[in-house]
């Protein structure tokens, strides 16, 4: 015969199921976790309940744009933006502190064929859901000429889209969440946006447009893992430094290998620049690039060959990038 059950104090027992834990209670659980040196536990981005803002008034703040598209495919001559994701935000452009959220848009966009099914299955987006709509042009466009920068993790891909769907962009500085921030020297290795966000204890519903520009700008108020530099600040550090882009033509085909080890990659010439191994410095290290070809690449010692042109942030990640 059973025993009848023990009677439970109800004055101290807790309803997991009804009564979730509150912010307090979550992060001392968390907190707990990482202790132990067992568990990474990880927080879904919520910008609302984020502490980097600084939310005071500053003289001369600007706005920024964090912004994101997700598309028919990769191609920006033939492909087509089915969602656009915008997060403003105003900053302090001397001391690089993010003061608050301004706006937020995020809309979808009829491309007037089927999407195709691997589209679908990466971002959840379905015929239905855009099927009969548009961008609004007006909202993007007051978005838009309110900005001094626009950021986007892999601004080479967006950027591409982005103008050719509203040319006020071509007007815009661009910056890089992928390719500005050296994220090797901070002892990341993989750049892709759920990972950064997994090493700053955040995840997000990826492929999406308006979560991945939240994303980015979850990454911009943190601080980078090694340096403890704010990621806004390094970036800003380095978006507006004109570049070199230094095309090897001509190189002996027996040197592609210090040419890789140098960090040059090859372009086909399919999108009209050079045909050639090429790499990007800042425009004051150009002629140390150019002694290091000559003594290393060149037998003749000669770099007449090269082809170099200069990029600043208007133009970089466009499709005018040469």
């Amino acid at each position: 015969m059973s025993l009848p059950p023990k009677k439970m104090k109800t004055s101290k027992a807790r309803n997991f199921q009804k009564e979730p834990m509150n912010i307090l209670e979550a992060e001392i659980a968390k907190t707990a976790l990482h202790a132990t040196g067992e568990f990474s536990v990880l927080r879904k981005l919520n910008l609302e309940m984020e502490t980097g803002f600084t939310g005071r008034s500053v003289q001369g703040s600007k706005i920024g744009l964090c912004l994101d598209t997700e598309t028919t495919g990769l191609n920006h001559a033939e492909d087509k933006i089915i969602e656009l994701g915008i997060v403003a935000f105003e900053y302090d452009p001397t001391t690089a502190e993010i003061i608050r959220i301004t706006d937020r848009y995020n809309g979808f966009e009829d491309p007037g064929r089927p999407l195709p099914k691997e589209i679908i299955e990466i971002t959840g987006i379905t015929d239905d859901m855009v099927r009969g709509q548009s961008l609004d042009d007006q909202q993007v466009n007051r978005l838009a000429n309110q900005a001094t920068v626009v950021i986007a993790h892999n601004a080479g891909f967006d950027r591409k889209f982005v103008e050719a769907r509203f040319p006020v962009f071509t007007t815009l500085p661009w910056a890089c969440t992928v390719n500005q921030i050296d994220w090797q020297a901070e002892k990341i290795s993989t750049r892709v946006l759920e990972y950064l966000l997994f090493k700053f204890g955040l995840f997000i519903n990826a492929h999406r447009a308006l979560d991945d520009a939240e994303g980015v700008l979850g990454i911009l108020l943190g601080k980078l893992p090694v340096s403890k530099t704010p990621v806004f600040k390094a970036l800003l550090d380095t978006y507006e430094v004109i570049t070199s882009n230094i095309c090897a033509v001509g190189a002996p085909f027996d040197k592609k290998d210090i040419l890789k080890q140098r960090g040059y990659r090859w372009n086909d010439g399919s999108q009209g620049a050079c045909k050639a191994w090429w790499i990007s410095v800042p425009n004051v290290l150009e002629n140390d690039e150019l002694a290091w070809l000559a003594s290393e690449v060149y037998s003749d010692g000669k770099t007449d060959r090269v082809e170099i042109s200069r990029v600043n942030a208007i133009d970089r990640f466009s499709v005018r990038e040469r």
